[in-house]
């Protein structure tokens, strides 16, 4: 059974473990391992969810598999952006399944949820960025409707960016 839940500050340290695991996964190979455990170390610390846990304006949510946390999301909902001209539109910050549970196909239905959530709170469509080089999460995104409408470099430290694709779903 699946179940996608609301998380909360008493989440934190499982979203850390997840964010931290799931991260490493997809972009342990995009910069050096000095950048990558300095950057690891301070996004996916108990911490920093805590403290985003508590900002009304983060929406975390934690999918499970027969009770077993598996993937997470976080969207910020009306945040504009300059490549995109509509009001009302929710950044997907992060979306993500362990990779072992891939063969399941659960990101879909995390990714499902997050479309209505954010739907069900009046917004018009929903943007992101990809890493140019996470040719599945790409894929992934490509397949659910949304379109390359700009770049990004995402920092990964002060010396490294990671050159990323920014996409948009309108609804």
């Amino acid at each position: 059974m699946t179940t996608i839940l609301t998380a909360t500050p008493i989440d934190a340290e499982l979203l850390a473990e997840l964010g931290k695991t799931t991260f490493l996964e997809s972009h342990s190979h995009s910069a050096s391992k000095k950048d990558i455990t300095n950057y690891v170390k301070t996004k996916f610390a108990v911490e920093t969810f805590e403290r985003e846990l508590k900002q009304a304006k983060n929406h975390y949510h934690i999918l499970y598999h027969d009770e077993t946390p598996i993937g997470y999301s976080k969207m910020v909902l009306n945040v504009k952006h300059k490549n995109i001209p509509i009001d009302h539109t929710t950044k997907l910050e992060r979306l993500y399944v362990l990779g072992k549970h891939h063969h399941l196909k659960l990101g879909l239905e995390l990714f499902k949820f997050c479309v209505t959530f954010s739907k069900n709170h009046d917004q018009s469509g929903m943007w992101l960025y990809t890493w140019v080089e996470n040719h599945k999460a790409l894929a992934f995104y490509k397949k659910a409707g949304f379109k390359i409408v700009g770049s990004y470099d995402f920092k990964i430290s002060d010396t490294h960016y990671n050159p990323n694709h920014q996409m948009y779903l309108a609804y």
